[in-house]
């Protein structure tokens, strides 16, 4: 009987602790439209010329952006920089011991980054970078305190610094501030961000919309069928007593 409490008490733990582990900042919400194809054409541009440097996608082949509407000779000549033939993989050839050694942590894979994070969290964590000097970068961000990772894009976005306010005895980021305007206006770069954000939900799963649309099919089916079963069950009893 005792144990059933304690098993019953760690039931009912488990959802306070999970929530408890998934405090933090608020998150905005990411404009994902694994439909618009213009936007994550331009997502993938994005990704090749500023992420692609560091962190690689290697179970991602960049004849896969095909299914975005792009040709094979324009993912030749507009984005693949770093491989010859459109059957490779995304990957960069910067050696993991050295990347370790000049950011702390040698940069992650971002294949399937959207499914570990989540779409939200990388809308909000790639325009939550501030100046901090105390940092061996000089950046530092409000979702990912004392983060590794540099500000890659903040020749676009331009240079934000924290407002801060008192809660309690402890000083909090209230918001950010421009203090250098960059390449593009703010609602600029949140826009090039969103399709940033929204090609890398694609990627970590390019079949998705074919996924679900196969699951409505079926779940159409099962219910039709469902239907059927049920007058042949009725007319195959009907004179059985």
């Amino acid at each position: 009987m005792k144990r059933l409490k304690k098993f019953l008490l760690l039931l009912v733990a488990v959802p306070v602790i999970a929530f408890a582990s998934e405090e933090g900042p608020p998150l905005d919400k990411a404009p994902v439209n694994l439909s618009d194809h213009e936007s994550l054409q331009r997502g993938a541009r994005i990704f090749v010329n500023y992420c692609l440097n560091c962190h690689s996608a290697s179970a991602m082949r960049y004849a896969r952006m095909e299914d975005l509407g792009l040709t094979e000779e324009q993912i030749k000549d507009n984005l693949m920089f770093a491989a010859e033939k459109p059957g490779e993989t995304m990957t960069v050839g910067m050696n993991k011991k050295e990347a370790k050694l000049w950011f702390g942590s040698a940069p992650p894979d971002l294949s399937v980054v959207a499914r570990a994070r989540g779409s939200d969290w990388l809308y909000t964590y790639l325009r939550s970078f501030y100046r901090d000097d105390s940092r061996p970068t000089g950046w530092n961000n409000v979702v990912f305190d004392k983060v590794a990772m540099p500000h890659v894009l903040w020749s676009l976005q331009g240079e934000m610094v924290p407002v801060r306010k008192k809660e309690g005895d402890h000083e909090v980021i209230e918001r950010l501030e421009l203090a250098k305007p960059g390449s593009v206006t703010l609602a600029e770069y949140d826009a090039m961000v969103g399709d940033l954000v929204n090609y890398l939900t694609w990627m970590g799963e390019p079949a998705q919309l074919e996924r679900k649309k196969v699951g409505l099919i079926v779940l159409a089916f099962l219910a039709f069928f469902f239907v059927v079963a049920y007058y042949l069950k009725k007319e195959y009893w009907k004179d059985v007593h």
